[in-house]
């Protein structure tokens, strides 16, 4: 192979690749749709010829019917005025103008068949191009979903790298971290404003639960529990009280007996002895 054929060979197999690089299916579809248009009209415009033609030859094959007939009557007349040239040149006439209307009539059937085929290949034509677009739609169709599949596939590789999720991971540690040291500050900050001892009572009654308040409904029930101290151990009965109370008494009078000299030695004025 010479150098300028290799050349030539080069240069055909870049073009071509770059032609092929370039082609983007949707316009060439796109414009393949076109040019079938294009000579779906160039068609109907032939065939429309066709039907022009077709119409023409009939009119003059009737037409040279109507003559012949006409010179027939012609001729009839003249035979009638018992002038047998004139008759005879009438018919001559007629039989030329029929000759023509045989012509005219294998022209105009010639013509049909054609213009029959014509309209035949003509809907196939039109047919093509209804099923071109509906496979222009669907090809188009399938080129998208592709692309976005290239484009998922080509994000997902890009997502490969764990950097991102481990950046993810780190900051989300952090913010948990920012969001606990928050929710520390503000139960500390609770427990150091306003009366600590009323806020640890509050705390111990908020303690209670649903259940604990259940069981001391029961317990009042059952008369483990006072009626007025919910939760409290039941009180000593009244019989136990008094004697407890009898008990203390005779030894607060013996002490104020010791301690303080009878009233009857203070003298009735209530000035010193």
């Amino acid at each position: 192979m010479g150098l300028f054929s290799r050349l030539g060979a080069l240069l055909k197999s870049n073009l071509n690749d770059l032609i092929s690089k370039a082609e983007d299916p949707e316009k060439m579809l796109n414009q393949v749709l076109v040019d079938m248009k294009t000579q779906l009209v160039e068609a109907k415009k032939q065939v429309a010829v066709a039907i022009g033609d077709e119409k023409r030859l009939k009119k003059q094959w009737d037409e040279q019917v109507n003559h012949a007939k006409e010179w027939e009557r012609k001729a009839m007349l003249a035979v009638q005025a018992n002038d047998d040239e004139l008759a005879k040149d009438a018919l001559m006439r007629a039989k030329e103008h029929e000759e023509l209307a045989n012509q005219f009539e294998g022209q105009w059937v010639h013509q049909k068949d054609a213009v029959e085929k014509l309209k035949s290949q003509l809907r196939v034509l039109n047919n093509k191009i209804e099923e071109a677009k509906r496979k222009r739609n669907i090809l188009i169709a399938r080129q998208k979903r592709a692309e976005a599949q290239k484009a998922i596939q080509t994000t997902m590789a890009g997502l490969s790298d764990t950097s991102a999720f481990d950046t993810f991971d780190r900051m989300a540690e952090k913010i948990e971290a920012i969001e606990a040291e928050a929710e520390a500050n503000s139960e500390l900050a609770g427990e150091l404003q306003g009366d600590t001892l009323t806020q640890r009572f509050r705390a111990l009654e908020a303690k209670k639960t649903p259940a604990d308040m259940a069981l001391n409904e029961l317990k009042k029930k059952m008369g483990l529990l006072a009626a007025g101290s919910p939760g409290a151990p039941k009180a000593l009965p009244a019989g136990s009280a008094s004697d407890a109370k009898d008990d203390k008494k005779p030894e607060a009078s013996s002490d104020a007996g010791a301690g303080s000299p009878p009233s009857s030695s203070l003298p009735s004025g209530g000035e010193k002895a």
